[in-house]
Parts: C-alpha cells; sequence; structure tokens
C-alpha cells in the first residue's frame, strides 16, 4: 500500500507536539508531554523518575535538562504519531537544526521499519514525514558538568547486561542502574551482581490511554524504536546524577536485517549504526559531555552467551521474554525463548536449560516456523531481539555434536536441523571474531579484553 493511499493519513494530516513539563517534586522527577492529533484526540503521556536514592548534581529543570526532556518527548512522540502517519509533525514547544530534522526523520523511518513492513505500507523517508520547528535557541550559560560516577547501565533483566555488570565492577569501574518500568528480573540481576537496590534509578513510563483506545479501534499499531526512547531518557537521568558513560549491552548481531534482502531491523535503535548517531548527537547538537556506547559490540550473540554461561549466580534469575516479562517468567512459547535456548545450549547442560525454562525448548514443534527463520530455513527472521543465522547454526551444530557423543536421544527440532542441515560445521571462527564497529574508548578495553580472552578459548 503506497503511504498517501492510507485513509488515516488523508484525514488527521498532522501530530502537534504541543508542550512538556519538567516537575520536581518531593521523592521524584515527573515528565509529563502534551500531544494532539487534530480532529481526533489528545495524549498526555508521562514519565516518573524515583529520586529517593539519589544525590543529584544537576537540577532537574536545568536548562541542559530541560533540552534533554524535551528531546525525549520527541522520542515519545513516534509512539501516538504512528497511530495515523499523519503528514507533518508540528514542534510548538521547541526548536530543531535542519541537521537535527534530518536526524529524526532518519529515527523515525528506520525505527518504524519493522511496522511499516507488517502493515504492508510503502514509503520512503523522504515521504513518511515532514517535520516542522522553529531554530532552538541558545544555551544562556556554559556547561559546568560534574562527573560522579563512570557508568549508568541500563539493565533490561537478560544475559546480556549481566555480562556488562560483571565486566565493568571485575575492572573497577563504579556502577549506577537504570530500569524503565522494574521488573523483579531487573533488581535480581543488580543484587546478582553484587550491589544493592539503592544503585538503580528505576524510572515509570505510562501509556496514555487514548492511545491504546486508538489500537482497539483498529488505528495502525506496531513496532516502535522503544531504545531511542530509553537512549534519551537514560541521557537525561545521567546528566542529572553526573555519569559520564551511559554503557550498553548491544552486540554486533543487532546490525542485522530481520527480512532477506531489505533494511528492515527490529532491533534497529540497538544497532551501531543508531549508537553512533545518538552519541554525536548529544556532543554536537547538545553540548552534553556523556558518551554513549555499548560494551558488547565488538562481540556476537554465541560470544555472550560463553560468557553468560560461566557466570552462574545469573541463571536463576535472568529473563528475556517479553510475553512473560510481567509475570518475571520464561513463557516458553514464543521464538525469543527459544532462541535463548538455542544460543545456551552449547554451553549449559539440557538439565539446566530445562530447569530454566521449564521444559526442553528444542522439543517444542509448535515453534517449528520460528526455528526456521532462526536457522535461515525461511526468508523472514522472528521479529525479536535475537541472534544472527550463522550465530544460531553454530549453537545448533555444537549442541547437535554434544547429543552424538554421549547418545543422547535428540529432541524434535534438533533432529529437524540435523535432517535439513545434514554434516553441518560449527563456524568456530564465531568465537575468536571481533566487531571493529564499535565504540568502546579506550579506558574501558581491560573490560572487553578480559572477555575476549575468554571467549576465545578453544
Amino acid at each position: 500500500m503506497k503511504l498517501q493511499e492510507l485513509s488515516f493519513r488523508q484525514q488527521y494530516a498532522e501530530f502537534i507536539y504541543h508542550s512538556y513539563e519538567v516537575l520536581p517534586e518531593k521523592d521524584q522527577i515527573t515528565l509529563r508531554f502534551h500531544f494532539e492529533i487534530p480532529g481526533l484526540c489528545s495524549f498526555t503521556p508521562q514519565t516518573v523518575i524515583d529520586t529517593k536514592n539519589l544525590r543529584l548534581v544537576q537540577a532537574a529543570d536545568h536548562e541542559y535538562a530541560k533540552r534533554l526532556a524535551f528531546l525525549f518527548g520527541m522520542a515519545e512522540c513516534v509512539s501516538y504519531f504512528k497511530a495515523v502517519l499523519p503528514e507533518k509533525l508540528s514542534v510548538r514547544c521547541g526548536g530543531l537544526t535542519a541537521e537535527e530534522i534530518r536526524w529524526w526523520k532518519k529515527l523515525y523511518f528506520n525505527g518504524l521499519g519493522e511496522f511499516l513492513y507488517r502493515n504492508g505500507i510503502d514509503a520512503t523517508e523522504e515521504e513518511l514525514i515532514q517535520i516542522e520547528a522553529p531554530e532552538p535557541e541558545a544555551f544562556h550559560e556554559p556547561l559546568v558538568f560534574e562527573a560522579k560516577t563512570d557508568a549508568l547501565v541500563p539493565i533490561g533483566g537478560g544475559k546480556d547486561s549481566a555480562v556488562t555488570a560483571t565486566l565493568l565492577k571485575n575492572n573497577g569501574k563504579t556502577v549506577r542502574y537504570f530500569t524503565v518500568n522494574d521488573q523483579k528480573a531487573r533488581t535480581d540481576t543488580v543484587l546478582a551482581a553484587g550491589d544493592g537496590e539503592e544503585a538503580i534509578i528505576r524510572t515509570h513510563r505510562t501509556i496514555d490511554p487514548a492511545l491504546l483506545e486508538l489500537n482497539r479501534r483498529g488505528f495502525l499499531n506496531g513496532h516502535t524504536p522503544f531504545s531511542a526512547i530509553v537512549a534519551f531518557l537514560s541521557a537525561y537521568c545521567a546528566f542529572l546524577i553526573g555519569a559520564k558513560d551511559i554503557v550498553l549491552s548491544n552486540e554486533s548481531s543487532a546490525n542485522e536485517s530481520n527480512i532477506e534482502g531489505l533494511t528492515v531491523n527490529h532491533q534497529y535503535s540497538k544497532s551501531y549504526e543508531f549508537e553512533r548517531d545518538f552519541s554525536d548527537y548529544l556532543n554536537r547538537n547538545i553540548g552534553v559531555p556523556i558518551r554513549y556506547f555499548s560494551l558488547l559490540r565488538p562481540f556476537n550473540e554465541l560470544q555472550i552467551a560463553k560468557m553468560f554461561a560461566s557466570l552462574p549466580q545469573f541463571l536463576p534469575v535472568f529473563r528475556s521474554c517479553n510475553a512473560g516479562s510481567k509475570k518475571n517468567i520464561w513463557c516458553a512459547a514464543c521464538p525469543k525463548c527459544l532462541f535463548v535456548y538455542c544460543i545456551l545450549s552449547p554451553f549449559l547442560s539440557k538439565k539446566d536449560l530445562d530447569a530454566v525454562f521449564g521444559k526442553c525448548m528444542l522439543d517444542e514443534t509448535a515453534l517449528l516456523e520460528d526455528f526456521k527463520g532462526l536457522c535461515g530455513f525461511s526468508d523472514v527472521k522472528p521479529f525479536e531481539c535475537v541472534g544472527t543465522v550463522t550465530e544460531v547454526r553454530t549453537a545448533l551444530a555444537l549442541t547437535l555434536a554434544k547429543a552424538k557423543r554421549v547418545n543422547e536421544p535428540l529432541p524434535a527440532l534438533l533432529k529437524y536441523f540435523d535432517e535439513h542441515a545434514p554434516g553441518e560445521k560449527p563456524d568456530l571462527t564465531l568465537f575468536t571474531s571481533w566487531n571493529e564497529q564499535n565504540l568502546v574508548p579506550d579506558n574501558y578495553q581491560s573490560c572487553v579484553k578480559e572477555m575476549y580472552r575468554y571467549v576465545s578459548q578453544s
């Protein structure tokens, strides 16, 4: 479907970002935004930052903090804008340079790539959105940034951030943790890393019910670049507490497209391209001296899985299943659960893995189509944060060889792999690979060298 054929877009041609509020209160800061689709509805989403355990070195409404809050609102807009995909986003509460407008157009287009694909919408970056905003005002005073901690680490509760936290602490970095809509696995990960709950900056983000009502009524819905929202919110918090770096846990595998032959990436806002763009934005367009980088970008999913398997303290508590996140469980029925089981299977015993998921995921024949996508037997990789086809096939080849050595009966999906990829050899170069496209600073090289020494061993 061509973009201009969308009835919603024809009927509702404008989205307005009216205003934002920064509301410091006792023990919390509220960031509130006011959006409107004229003729349809208004939205007032908000995010609350718990400040009970925080020593703020910058005021919540410092002019640089307010700029970051305004830009956080620009990232929030995309969730509401997508309901009708209007032609124009009118910004009434802050300025953007022409360079910044190009930056946001790129984020909206790439971040909505999966959304456009799933909704069958054909659009170019230039067609998708026009952004109108005044020129930004200059800051009144030069920034004095007082660094108080090394790293602010976003914690999702999965294996990756557990590895990052361990490497940082092993190498003497002072660490604070950052969560959005805290879940038990996230707190448990921090505790397993050896820190207390006071080390966590908790934020609570709410979706305006009006958007959920539009979804119920059949307006457009789908995946948005959530990690970009997290990026701006974490930058706001890092600025307030004086964190020198925002240290992510995104791997090189996040750069791969989900659709063969297309640049549709479920993980775009976790990609190196976004990481580089966002880092540049912070430093060049705002002038905030906070570095934004992924400590795990040099590594692939197989290397991270091997490192994680050496950290047994996290095994009982880690969770990265979206379907089961609110109940703090692995649903054991989705492609993410299947992927995590596969990628860890060479490094952990079947008994230990089955205990984590409550079953052998490689016996779940209901997930055969997802399994085919993960293995490259079909053209569409599941729209989840999963590894590359080569990584999955290498993990399965290693697990298959391990099962055959001890004459262990093959679970159904592993048997399917054996039949459809007979004689598959694992790509052992994955364990010694190193992704040069990374932003890891010199003073964090000891962390990545520690990991490389371990994962590259045969």
